[in-house]
């Protein structure tokens, strides 16, 4: 039987960034997304959890401040499985093979 984890386990990589990394070192968002080479915008949508952290992103990340892409490419995984799982019951689909 698999455990089943409430949604509010899991968080949006992005407010993690700006909660954890960006807020407490004071960070701007132009100079930071100059430094990462995206655009503001970008950014702006990710620390504010209007949009999900690219691999490529989470590259970057890692390469300024020295986090693990991969770790923070598993917490965006998290976090949408959690926004998925928390809506699967209005997702109608039946099994299409019978247990053997």
């Amino acid at each position: 039987m698999a455990i089943k984890l409430s949604p509010v386990f899991s968080v949006h990589p992005g407010i993690w960034l700006r909660d954890e990394l960006v807020k407490p070192h004071k960070l701007q968002i132009t100079e930071l997304a100059r430094h990462l080479g995206v655009s503001r915008q970008a950014l702006s949508g990710l620390l504010n959890g209007k949009a999900g952290l690219t691999a490529d992103m989470a590259i970057r990340f890692e390469k300024a401040f020295g986090l693990s892409a991969d770790s923070l490419c598993r917490m965006q995984s998290s976090f949408a499985m959690s926004q998925a799982r928390a809506h699967e019951g209005g997702i109608k689909v039946t099994p299409l093979l019978e247990a053997a």
